[in-house]
């Protein structure tokens, strides 16, 4: 078995964080001199996977939960950084939160949590963590916060 699968193994039960590359190569401006001044635009946060898990109600929750908690998570790992709401704003970073949820609510189900990065030259990154439902059950409120800083943390 080779280093690259023995990897994957690992980080697939144990939760593990993985990087996922919208293009070949990490794009130009993934740096974090350029990440930690940038502007952000925090997208529509998407849910995706079973629908049915949840009611529609919860769901707004979720999706309202999601699209704060990923800015604020952006926000602590680069303070200096702005998030704006304004979807013609040049040269912002525009960030789509996505939830993939399992096929059931199992306390050993995976989900996914991600947050794709559309950059300004054109470049895309993704990053995903990986995480059971009962590590988010256990965070309560704070699960959102929990993922999405997760994810900021491995940020350049």
């Amino acid at each position: 078995m080779t280093l690259a699968a023995r990897s994957m193994i690992l980080a697939a039960l144990s939760g593990t964080a993985t990087l996922a590359l919208g293009t070949a190569q990490v794009p130009s401006g993934w740096t974090h001199q350029r990440l930690s001044q940038a502007t952000y635009l925090i997208l529509p946060p998407q849910i995706q996977g079973n629908q049915a898990l949840i009611s529609p109600e919860q769901r707004q929750g979720v999706l309202r939960a999601m699209h704060k908690d990923s800015g604020d998570a952006l926000r602590r790992r680069y303070p200096e950084i702005t998030l704006t709401q304004d979807q013609a704003a040049s040269g912002a970073i525009r960030v789509t939160p996505i939830l993939t949820s399992p096929a059931a609510l199992v306390p050993w189900a995976k989900l996914n949590v991600s947050l794709t990065f559309d950059l300004p030259g054109g470049g895309q990154m993704v990053m995903r963590e990986t995480t059971s439902l009962l590590t988010l059950v256990r965070q309560g409120p704070n699960a959102a916060n929990y993922a999405f800083d997760q994810i900021a943390r491995r940020l350049p």
